[in-house]
């Protein structure tokens, strides 16, 4: 996505991939791992998979940005093939980077992406990745909540079946503890309360329905909210676009992918 904001603020989201957003112009605060952040021209915003943060800008004039979003399965791919590779996935330290190196193999693959070349698309996606693991990630410990592993079972749940409406008695259950304590184990464990999490499931469940050519009426019944402006609220408080938008550049996309080129928005 290509996009100027000015008075759009993201809510509290994730994505399932790497998200990579790249300041053209103004600057960008944003919430992530505990901390306030500030993107500005020239830096790139780093987003590890299912990470939550928010977004609004940080002048009058707004800011203008473009960002990418990767797959963790298309980043293991071409970690596969690259001799030296470290073991598993990297993860970013740091949610805001000055790497004119990054910055440029992600502008090399967004054009590649808007141009639907995919012999270029490949290779800046090779480039990426190759950039991400020499200059971006490094070593991040991952920190196990008490009632981590209940969590998790809950979020197991969750995702088996995001349209369905849980009561936090029967999440709790599952996890094997209060619902007091399912709720701070939930949070410590990703960022999100229960029914944030299910939302953000419910999104990602629309969006892959709008790309399959489902209205967004029958898409917001079928990913489980309550009606079309329950969707389309939730869909432009988390990615900034409509999901009529979202479906139109779907429709015109090579089928795999989505480019939202020169979206302006106040």
């Amino acid at each position: 996505m290509h996009a100027h904001f000015v008075r759009h603020a993201y809510d509290r989201h994730s994505h399932e991939t790497y998200s990579f957003g790249i300041t053209e112009s103004g600057a960008q605060a944003f919430t992530c791992r505990g901390g306030s952040h500030t993107s500005s021209e020239g830096m790139v915003m780093a987003f590890n998979p299912d990470e939550p943060h928010d977004g609004h800008a940080a002048t009058d004039s707004g800011f203008t940005y473009k960002i990418v979003h990767i797959g963790p399965e298309q980043v293991a791919d071409v970690l596969a093939d690259r001799a030296g590779a470290p073991a598993g996935l990297p993860l970013f330290v740091e949610p805001v980077r000055h790497d004119p190196a990054l910055a440029t193999a992600l502008r090399r693959l967004y054009s590649a992406l808007v141009a639907r070349n995919t012999l270029a698309r490949d290779e800046a996606l090779a480039s990426t990745v190759t950039a991400m693991v020499d200059r971006g990630p490094g070593a991040r410990e991952r920190v196990t909540a008490p009632g981590s592993a209940g969590a998790r079972r809950a979020m197991e749940l969750l995702r088996a079946d995001s349209a369905r409406e849980f009561g936090m008695g029967e999440l709790a259950a599952v996890a094997g503890c209060s619902r007091y304590a399912l709720h701070r184990a939930f949070v410590a464990e990703c960022g999100l309360a229960p029914s944030a999490y299910q939302r953000q499931l419910r999104l990602r469940a629309a969006r892959k329905l709008l790309a399959a050519g489902h209205t967004a009426a029958a898409a917001a019944i079928e990913a489980g909210f309550a009606d079309q402006a329950h969707l389309t609220r939730w869909f432009r408080r988390c990615y900034g676009i409509t999901p009529a938008a979202y479906a139109r550049a779907a429709t015109h996309s090579s089928g795999t992918r989505v480019s939202l080129s020169g979206l302006t928005t106040s």
